[in-house]
């Protein structure tokens, strides 16, 4: 997938413009945080409001106790009825802000979970339903999926551990420094003298840092494709005895992740440490300054030292927050920008303006001098492909491995669009027609039909998830594959392993069949449905596309003779160029690639 360039602030800006669309959510968490500061900010200064009632009792010389909104309690009330109502008082607020505390992780989480998670992960995964095949081309499986699970999280930990906790801690640095000002203004500006010097090592941080993250995902990406790779080849892997090989793949895979992973701890490791550092030297400008005051009668212990050190330290903890901040956003970045790539990426197929509709084809196709490369600049997999096919004939395609001859069918059914040329159907650009449309027009099976996991009806009504049962046995009678579906242990109601691994080739083929014929499409395109299986099982599947033809425009991929011989006219690739076009009959009797084949396997065969 191409890098995404944007620059962070571009990314924090589309970030930003995200997190407005949970704007509700976002201004419910600041509120609870903001009845939580305050009544921290209570119960502190009613520690230091009964610090200084203590001193006061016991030193009769000492300055009284400032209450605050002159809400003092009667004279007459003995010393440890005071004491008590302060105690129970801070008692309480203890109780709320556990309460309260308790909701606000509720409603972190229900904004994280199950909006932002959730929500990005289905715009990603939308997104992917809508790119071409181009996209897929370019991408592996593991990069693919990291994407809708990992990175989408990262989005969400941007506007939760990044934005939230960024506006709370600036909100709560404001409201501490002002609070501090209001004690002593020289002894704030003393001990937050450091400051400055923590917001350059934030800075230096995070550009040290950030290459980082990104090499992570693509590690990470590459050992996810081994996971994937592995469960998908696995048969091989244990054929060839493999499994030593393959574990040290992974494991080497597994430890380049480790060690980046690492990398990136110590560098963290090294910055948390230098923060909280510089943050104690505070403490010890409090402590001698603070002290000096405190001695001279300028401040009180309580409601001034005690609070101010209270404070001061609060202040600590929420610039040490700086580096949970600092690291959470490169690693939102990292995936934001991934994220952003698959949402950003073009969709070259797209349903035209006024769109003509196509509700049932005749099944008339026709190649007008179309030229076709995956990638600009290479040499093109189709080269002036001129021919046309009549509603209800049958065209074969033979063809050497890379003559273009499944490119020429995912022309048809628009998985591409030709660099030149047209391809149309009932004598219109497939470009000018409703996609859907077209494609509901158009049956396919591919030469490895891929089968969910779920029961046989729902595989052969995944085009048509409200097709009857009598619509669904009916397709699979066309294909063969009735019989064997109702010796099944549930018949049509049972449930298929991944990939359809319980079945044979030839099954899973015939059910691949029934699917595309439950649609009743005029057009109907075969890719080499009987390339990976045996004779006996080939002359069932042939039986069954026999059965699907009739009545149908038919393309099928072959390079068996018994397949190829059955078309009513075959069209011969070779190097993305149509070289032989003809009958069975009429190419046996000319010299060219099609006679070859022929004489090849009847040869051998």
């Amino acid at each position: 997938m191409q890098a995404n360039t944007q620059s962070d602030w571009t990314v924090i800006r589309r970030l930003l413009g995200l997190s407005w669309r949970y704007r509700m959510g976002c201004i419910k968490v600041f509120l609870y945080q903001l009845i939580l500061l305050a009544m921290g900010l209570a119960g502190l200064g009613l520690t230091g409001l009964g610090i200084d009632f203590v001193r006061w009792q016991i030193q009769t010389t000492a300055t009284p106790p400032h209450w605050p909104f002159g809400l003092a309690p009667p004279a007459a009330w003995p010393p440890m009825r005071v004491l008590v109502l302060l105690a129970a008082i801070m008692f309480t607020f203890a109780i709320l802000r556990a309460v309260l505390n308790y909701v606000y992780s509720i409603a972190v989480a229900v904004l994280v979970e199950r909006y932002i998670v959730v929500e990005m992960r289905s715009r990603v995964y939308e997104k992917l339903q809508r790119l071409s095949f181009r996209f897929y081309d370019a991408n592996e499986t593991g990069s693919i999926i990291n994407r809708v699970t990992g990175d989408s999280r990262a989005v969400a930990n941007f506007v939760n551990n990044v934005l939230i906790q960024s506006i709370i801690m600036l909100l709560s640095l404001f409201v501490y420094l002002a609070y501090m000002l209001t004690i002593h203004a020289k002894l704030t500006l003393a001990c937050l003298a450091v400051i400055p010097v923590l917001w350059v090592i934030a800075a230096i941080f995070s550009r040290l840092v950030q290459p980082e993250y990104i090499r992570n995902r693509e590690l990470v990406d590459r050992m996810i494709l081994h996971v994937a790779e592995t469960a998908q080849g696995i048969q091989t892997i244990k054929g060839f005895a493999r499994e030593r090989e393959q574990l040290a793949i992974f494991e080497a895979s597994n430890e380049a992740v480790r060690v980046q992973q690492q990398m990136i701890f110590w560098r963290v490791s090294l910055f948390v440490p230098s923060i909280g550092m510089l943050t104690q030297v505070s403490l010890f400008v409090l402590l001698i300054y603070g002290g000096h005051l405190v001695i001279v009668g300028e401040l009180p212990l309580g409601t001034g030292m005690v609070v101010f050190a209270g404070l001061l330290q609060q202040f600590a903890a929420q610039i040490a927050n700086v580096a949970q901040v600092a690291n959470t956003i490169q690693q939102s970045l990292t995936g934001a920008r991934r994220v952003f790539e698959v949402l950003d990426a073009p969709i070259e197929i797209v349903n035209p303006p006024n769109a003509t509709r196509l509700p049932r084809a005749t099944g008339a196709v026709r190649f007008e001098n179309v030229s076709f490369g995956y990638n600009a600049g290479d040499d093109p997999e189709l080269r002036d492909i001129t021919f046309e096919v009549r509603p209800g004939e049958s065209i074969a395609i033979l063809g050497a491995t890379g003559s273009g001859k499944t490119t020429l069918l995912s022309l048809i059914t628009r998985f591409y669009d030709p660099q030149r040329g047209r391809v149309l159907v009932d004598g219109t650009d497939v470009r000018r027609l409703d996609l859907d449309d077209l494609r509901r027009n158009v049956g396919l099976v591919f030469q490895e039909s891929f089968l969910f996991s779920n029961t046989v009806a729902a595989n052969i009504a995944f085009g048509h998830p409200d097709a009857t049962r009598e619509e669904i046995e009916r397709a699979a009678k066309i294909a063969a594959a009735h019989e064997f579906i109702v010796n099944l242990p549930k018949g049509y109601d049972t449930l298929l392993g991944e990939g359809g691994k319980d079945l044979s080739g030839g099954q899973r083929q015939r059910l691949a069949i029934a699917r595309a014929l439950l649609l009743d499409p005029t057009i109907l395109l075969l890719d080499d449905p009987t390339a990976a299986v045996d004779p006996e099982t080939e002359k069932e599947i042939l039986e069954a596309i026999e059965n699907a033809m009739r009545g149908r425009t038919t393309f099928m991929v072959a390079n068996r003779i018994s397949s190829l011989r059955r078309a009513d006219r075959i069209i011969v690739l070779e190097d993305g160029r149509i070289v032989q076009v003809g009958t069975h009959e009429e190419l046996v009797r000319v010299d060219g690639p099609y006679r070859r084949t022929a004489e090849l396997q009847f040869a051998t065969s």
